[in-house]
């Protein structure tokens, strides 16, 4: 299979942002283990003065769970589809969220000045930012290490970045696991919504994206210090795990 990539990716989250949050809901433990994943950042004073980027927030889940671990930070969110970021500008914030529509390779226009938006949202002033949290994202962006790369560039020496990501524990029974997971509950769930496209993307990305320890190597080779993998509990123990890592002082 082909995978979605850019546009055509983006497009068919913004038609599967209409069941996005009731689908991701039915499954156990999804927002505990985005919560579980920004905690791991372990920013001091709940996040006071710090600015964070949510990178691929899509309905706001992430967001939600970046806003619990850090409360007192500024957050600015930031999503490739313009139809998932209008579900989490539904939704009730504080000011200190800010949400872009931007994809993952225009990340350097957020300390640059204004980014491409439908909306012609102002990013002036955006940048550097003293940690990064990016759920369900690198699967699905056409160059992992270029994007890796403007996220190190992006923090100030010594920030931290968390990845929340599917990415197998290397085992032939996960990849058993996942598939069997897939065909048989995600896979005829989007069918129903008319996204059955989006979801065979999402199965067979998984199964061609890095192992957890080929992600934490690619994290190394972007020039991230303390690369590791954190694996989460439940049905998701080597499906799903977090990825911590710390820029360099020569980050920017």
């Amino acid at each position: 299979m082909t995978l979605l990539r850019d546009r055509d990716l983006a497009h068919a989250f913004d038609h599967a942002s209409r069941t996005y949050d009731r689908l991701t809901g039915l499954n156990p433990g999804y927002r505990a283990d985005l919560l579980r994943s920004a905690r791991r950042l372990r920013l001091p004073g709940d996040g006071a003065g710090l600015h964070l980027l949510d990178l691929g927030c899509g309905t706001g889940a992430s967001t939600r769970a970046l806003l619990r671990a850090a409360p007192r930070a500024r957050i600015t969110a930031v999503d490739a589809s313009a139809g998932m970021l209008r579900r989490a500008l539904a939704k009730p914030w504080p000011d200190s969220v800010r949400f872009l529509h931007l994809s993952a390779e225009e990340l350097s226009t957020v300390s640059e000045g204004p980014a491409p938006s439908a909306e012609e949202l102002d990013t002036a002033g955006e940048g550097p930012f003293d940690a990064v949290f990016a759920a369900y994202l690198f699967r699905n962006v056409s160059d992992p290490d270029g994007v890796l790369g403007t996220v190190r560039g992006l923090l100030r020496p010594g920030g931290r970045l968390a990845v929340h990501e599917y990415s197998l524990g290397g085992s032939p029974a996960h990849r058993v696991l996942w598939t069997a997971l897939c065909q048989g509950v995600i896979i005829p769930a989007g069918t129903l919504t008319g996204d059955r496209a989006l979801y065979r993307h999402l199965w067979h990305s998984v199964l061609d994206f890095d192992t957890a320890a080929a992600f934490t190597g690619r994290l190394t080779r972007a020039g991230f210090t303390g690369a590791r993998a954190l694996p989460l509990a439940g049905w998701q123990t080597g499906i799903t795990h977090t990825f911590l890592a710390t820029a360099g002082e020569t980050a920017r």
